[in-house]
């Protein structure tokens, strides 16, 4: 990680002294849960770039479900950058011919600066006993969750849940798929993206469990919270790997590609992650993770690679249209 850091800093300090820039605009495509963490982070960019370069930023921000906001930026909402929830929506924007296919090689640990996982946010007590995957399958359980179709969030939970089951003794896809099914029978509300859902049992006080970003979870025990609600990890999540990446149609008409690289190499500086972990997003920097281990518990955990064979057969196997995720809401 030292040697990313240098490569980074140095990445960064590359303002030419005989450029100049004239003023304008950027927008940063993102997804539901990260609306405040890039507030700041803009703020804090803007100030660092200006210093570098004397330019002024206009920064603009776009939030919604992870996948709807792919497929605005596919069908033309210019975004310099994407930061999306999953890999795999942006390759739906490589699809278009928007994002070189390599994106993924050209910022460290595969253009995902920071992760989080899955947890289970319930109510102060935990009334339901909710401990585990396997009691989200109880009767009388109601169950607060994104839609698989829209939201990145959701898919990462209900991949976690498919891997809890097939790492049971025993397990196998089978088994997977009846307890996925069971989970999915329970859900009352079915949002269309994970801030939406966190309104939905926070505000609005609706069911007994929301399946949750850490983050996300973590936002909502905040001040008055800390006596709403408790956080409860499963015994095994997904490492979630949200995934950044630069637009090279747009940079490339509007000459913000060197912006672009600035804008996505912060994130990677130790002053970025400390931001994305102020915000709840587990830092990558080891040093800078290190001064919030009390923050962030250890988790068992395993990746999308690991269990799935990465997102292209992932999305393939259980969200394209038809299939196993379209089967099972069917059959309920």
């Amino acid at each position: 990680m030292k040697k990313n850091t240098i490569t980074t800093l140095i990445a960064l300090s590359v303002f030419s002294s005989t450029q100049i820039y004239a003023d304008q605009s950027f927008l940063n495509v993102s997804y539901d849960p990260t609306r405040e963490f890039y507030q700041e982070y803009n703020s804090k960019f803007a100030a660092f770039w200006k210093k570098g370069t004397g330019q002024e930023i206009t920064f603009k921000q776009s939030h919604g479900g992870s996948g709807k906001q792919a497929r605005a930026v596919a069908t033309g909402l210019q975004a310099d950058v994407v930061t999306l929830a999953l890999a795999n929506d942006i390759d739906e924007i490589v699809t278009a011919g928007l994002i070189d296919k390599n994106w993924q090689k050209e910022f460290p640990n595969n253009s995902a600066p920071y992760t989080s996982t899955i947890v289970f946010l319930v109510k102060k007590g935990n009334p339901k006993k909710i401990k585990d995957w396997n009691d989200l399958t109880q009767s009388g359980v109601e169950i607060i969750t994104p839609n698989p179709k829209t939201g990145g969030a959701p898919r990462w939970i209900y991949l976690s849940a498919w891997g809890y089951a097939l790492k049971q003794p025993g397990g196998n896809d089978v088994k997977a798929r009846e307890l996925v099914k069971k989970l999915y029978k329970n859900v009352k509300v079915l949002d269309s993206g994970a801030r939406g859902s966190l309104t939905t049992f926070a505000e609005r006080g609706i069911g007994d469990v929301l399946l949750s970003w850490e983050n996300e979870a973590l936002l909502a025990t905040q001040g008055l919270g800390q006596e709403k609600y408790d956080i409860i990890y499963p015994s095994i999540s997904i490492l979630a790997e949200p995934s950044v990446a630069i637009v090279d149609k747009t940079v490339d008409k509007n000459g913000n590609r060197h912006l672009a690289k600035g804008y996505l190499n912060y994130l990677y500086s130790p002053q970025g992650q400390a931001l994305a972990a102020k915000y709840h997003f587990r830092p990558r920097n080891a040093q800078v993770a290190a001064k919030y281990t009390q923050k962030f518990p250890k988790q068992n955990t395993f990746t999308i690679d690991q269990v799935f064979g990465g997102w292209a057969k992932a999305q393939k196997t259980h969200f394209a249209n038809g299939a196993i995720y379209d089967q099972i809401v069917a059959e309920k």
